[in-house]
């Protein structure tokens, strides 16, 4: 079996990768199987920047095709913040309460018309030897004015989807999966399967 990694740590990253690409027999293998390559950090300006610099290191650490992604809440509202520093956007990397409180409190004044946000997920696919490829999606909604929901996990309990009348932490795995940004990107990687499957036997 093919085995891809995917830079992070994120188990909750890992479920969804595991669920969309699982059906073409690849072996998701993740940062918690490799736990000496530790944390990368992520310099980049721009989600294909950050994505990129992920996939490239520890595609050379480990000579293999690693797939990385950098994805984030964009606000319109906020002149799209917190975008790339969507994971620290409170100032302490995942913390998920935090960042929600502080979205929370920015937009305290703004109507619900003007809470227009999107998620967006730049996936970079890097081989050992410097390949590069992106692909990239989003999810259009806007922010809600309280939590909603358990499942999933980041800005998920404010990301309200008006065609599903909620939120997407109260969306199912499936559901999520089917529009999601990351995976309408891993669809886009899924077009280009033929490519990636390439990539993987080079090694």
């Amino acid at each position: 079996m093919r085995e891809l990694v995917i830079a992070t740590a994120n188990k909750g990253k890992a479920m969804e990768y595991e669920q969309i690409l699982g059906s073409h027999d690849i072996k998701i293998l993740t940062l918690l199987d490799f736990p000496e390559i530790g944390d990368i950090e992520e310099t980049g300006t721009t989600f294909a920047e950050n994505a990129a610099i992920k996939a490239e290191t520890v595609a050379k650490l480990l000579n293999k095709t690693v797939l990385a992604d950098d994805s984030g809440l964009v606000v319109d509202a906020l002149d799209g913040a917190p975008g790339v520093y969507s994971a620290r956007y409170a100032g302490e990397a995942h913390n998920d309460a935090k960042n929600n409180e502080k979205l929370l409190k920015e937009l305290k004044d703004i109507p619900a018309e003007k809470r227009t946000a999107r998620f967006h997920c730049t996936l970079a696919i890097a081989t050992p030897d410097g390949a590069l490829d992106y692909f990239d999606g989003e999810c259009e909604g806007r922010i809600a004015e309280a939590p909603s929901g358990t499942n999933g996990f980041g800005y998920d309990p404010l990301f309200y989807l008006p065609n599903f009348g909620t939120t997407m932490a109260n969306l199912t795995p499936e559901q999520k999966n089917k529009i999601s940004h990351r995976g309408n990107a891993i669809k886009e990687l899924g077009k280009n399967i033929e490519k990636v499957l390439a990539k993987i036997d080079q090694k």
